[in-house]
C-alpha cells in the first residue's frame, strides 16, 4: 500500500476513522444497550407468564386442555407464542405443556409441546433466572424455571431481535452517513485550515526559485504579516521562515560585498604593486643603455632599491594580512603594554620631531595578552598613520588604558565619507589628513592592519574623528590569573 504523503490526506483519513471509530463504539453501545433493555421487558413478562401458571390450575393440558368449548384461549397462556410446560412424574415426555400460534386463517391454534422441545426444557437450570434456549420447531425463547422445577413459561425472542436486527441495520446506515459528511467536512475544514501553510510554502518556492547564485540579489520576498504570529503553529512556521530570509538576505548581501571587496582588493594590490615594477623595470632599461655612466647607474640602482624594498614591505602587509584572514595563530603570552607605548612614542619623537608628542600612562604598568611583536605593529602603523597624515604642529597623544590604549590627535580628521571604510584595505583619504596635500604614498593598508591584528588578540578597535579632534581607541584582552607575568620594566610617565 503506497504510503499517503499529502498532509490533507493524512488528516482527513484520521478524522474519518475517528468518526468511524466513535460511531461504531456508540452503535455497539447503544446496541447492547437496547438489547439489554428488551430483554429485561421480556425477561419481566416470562416471570408474570410463570406467577399466573403456577396460580391458575386452568392453564393445564391436563384433564381437559387448554380450550374452552368454543375453542378460544383461557388462563395466562392466551399471549399467541407463550410456552407453558409441567413436569409430570408419570407421563413421557416429563414435560407437558402447549404454545399457543395464529394459524392461516387468523384463528389461534393451540398446539403441544415436542418431544424434543420437552428435553430441551428438562436442561434448563433451576437457578431464579431466565435462560436463551432455541425450542425445536419453535425457535428462540427465553425460558424461567420455577423454583421447585414444575412449571417452566418461556416468551419468543423474535420480537426482541427483529427490534435489535432493525437498530443494527439502522446503525450501519447511520455510520456511512457520517462517514461520508465527516470525510466531506474534514477535507474541507482541513483544506481551509492548511491554506496559510500552503502560501508559507508559496513564499518558500518563490524564493527557491530566485537567482542567488551571484551577483546583487534584491531578497525582498517575506511571509505576509498575518502568517508570522508565533501564537499559532503555521504563525511560527512563518516567524521561522521570515527569519530565515532575512538572515539569508544578509548572508548573500555580505557574499556580495566581500566578493566586491576582493576584486577590489586584486585591483588595488594590481596596482600598488604595477607602479614599482614599473619603475625599477625603467630604471633597468635607464642602466642598460648607459653602461658606462657611472653616476646614471648609481642612481638607478638605488631606486630599484628603493622601489624593491617598498614592494617587498606591501607584500609582506598582504601576506600578513593573508595569514590574518585564514586563522593563523599568534602568539599568546603576556605583554607589557606599557612599555611597548613608551618605546613606540619615543620613536615617533624622533622621527617626526615637528609634531608634538604626548604619553599618558597609568601609574601601573599595563598588561595585556598577546604576540608582542604585531602589538608593536598596531602601535607603530597607528602612530605613522597620525604622523602622514596630519600638518606640522600637531599634537598626538597617546595613552594608556586598564584595557588597552587610545591614539588621538588634533589635526584636520578623516573626511565624514572615509570614517565608515578607514579600516578597509587600500581606503585612502583626500588630501585634507596629508601633511603635503598628497594621498600619502602609503598603499592604505596601515589601519587595515590595526584592525586583523587586533581582531585576530580578540579585541576590539574604534574609530571617532571631527575636525580638531582624531580617536583611534583599542582594547586588548587582559592575561589570566594563571597566565605568566612579563619582565619587570622601569616605566614611567611622560607628558
Amino acid at each position: 500500500m503506497t504510503r499517503l504523503r499529502s498532509l490533507t490526506a493524512r488528516l482527513v483519513l484520521t478524522t474519518t476513522a475517528i468518526v468511524l471509530l466513535v460511531s461504531l463504539l456508540v452503535g455497539t453501545a447503544t446496541t447492547f444497550a437496547v438489547r439489554s433493555y428488551l430483554t429485561g421487558q421480556l425477561d419481566q413478562d416470562v416471570a408474570r407468564a410463570l406467577d399466573r401458571a403456577q396460580h391458575d390450575r386452568r392453564a393445564m393440558p391436563f384433564p381437559n386442555g387448554p380450550l374452552r368449548d368454543d375453542g378460544e384461549l383461557r388462563g395466562p397462556g392466551d399471549e399467541i407464542g407463550t410456552v407453558l410446560a409441567w413436569r409430570y412424574a408419570d407421563v413421557a415426555p416429563p414435560w407437558q405443556g402447549t404454545v399457543p400460534t395464529q394459524g392461516d386463517d387468523g384463528r389461534v391454534v393451540v398446539e403441544d409441546l415436542s418431544e424434543d422441545a420437552s428435553e430441551q426444557l428438562d436442561a434448563v437450570p433451576q437457578d431464579g433466572e431466565p435462560h436463551d434456549v432455541d425450542l425445536a420447531g419453535l425457535g428462540g425463547y427465553r425460558v424461567l424455571m420455577s423454583d421447585d422445577g414444575s412449571v417452566a413459561a418461556g416468551l419468543p425472542t423474535e420480537d426482541v431481535d427483529d427490534a435489535v436486527g432493525n437498530l443494527v441495520v439502522w446503525e450501519a446506515v447511520l455510520v456511512l452517513a457520517a462517514l461520508l459528511a465527516g470525510g466531506a467536512a474534514a477535507l474541507l475544514v482541513v483544506r481551509r485550515q492548511l491554506r496559510p501553510l500552503r502560501e508559507v510554502a508559496a513564499t518558500a518556492h518563490t524564493v527557491a526559485d530566485l537567482p542567488l547564485a551571484s551577483g546583487e540579489i534584491d531578497l525582498a520576498e517575506r511571509v505576509p504579516a498575518h502568517l508570522t504570529d508565533e501564537r499559532t503553529e503555521v504563525g511560527q512556521v512563518g516567524a521561522a521562515l521570515d527569519s530565515l530570509l532575512s538572515h539569508v538576505e544578509t548572508a548573500l548581501r555580505e557574499r556580495h560585498r566581500s566578493e566586491q571587496q576582493v576584486r577590489q582588493f586584486v585591483a588595488d594590490a594590481s596596482h600598488e604593486l604595477r607602479t614599482p615594477l614599473a619603475t625599477i623595470a625603467g630604471y633597468t632599461e635607464l642602466a642598460r643603455r648607459h653602461p658606462d655612466d657611472t653616476a646614471t647607474g648609481t642612481a638607478a640602482l638605488a631606486k630599484v632599491e628603493e622601489e624593491s624594498a617598498r614592494m617587498t614591505a606591501l607584500v609582506e602587509d598582504l601576506l600578513l594580512l593573508a595569514r590574518l584572514d585564514a586563522g593563523r595563530p599568534l602568539a599568546r603570552e603576556p605583554v607589557d603594554l606599557t612599555r611597548l607605548l613608551l618605546e613606540a612614542t619615543e620613536d615617533a619623537r624622533v622621527v617626526a620631531p615637528d609634531h608634538r608628542w604626548r604619553l599618558e600612562l597609568p601609574e601601573e604598568s599595563v598588561e595585556v595578552l598577546g604576540d608582542e611583536l604585531r602589538l608593536h605593529q598596531v602601535v607603530t602603523n597607528l602612530l605613522t598613520n597620525a604622523r602622514k597624515h596630519t600638518p606640522p604642529g600637531t599634537t598626538v597623544t597617546v595613552r594608556g588604558t586598564d584595557h588597552g590604549f587610545v591614539v588621538a590627535d588634533d589635526g584636520p580628521g578623516f573626511p565624514p565619507g572615509l570614517v565608515d571604510s578607514a579600516f578597509e584595505r587600500f581606503a585612502r583619504g583626500d588630501s585634507s589628513r596629508s601633511r603635503d596635500g598628497s594621498s600619502g604614498g602609503g598603499a592604505g593598508l596601515g589601519l587595515a592592519l590595526v584592525r586583523a591584528i587586533v581582531g585576530a588578540h580578540g579585541g576590539h578597535v574604534g574609530l571617532a574623528s571631527r575636525p580638531g579632534r582624531t580617536t583611534i581607541e583599542v582594547d586588548l584582552p587582559r592575561p589570566g590569573p594563571n597566565d605568566p607575568g612579563p619582565a619587570d620594566a622601569d616605566v614611567r610617565q611622560i607628558v
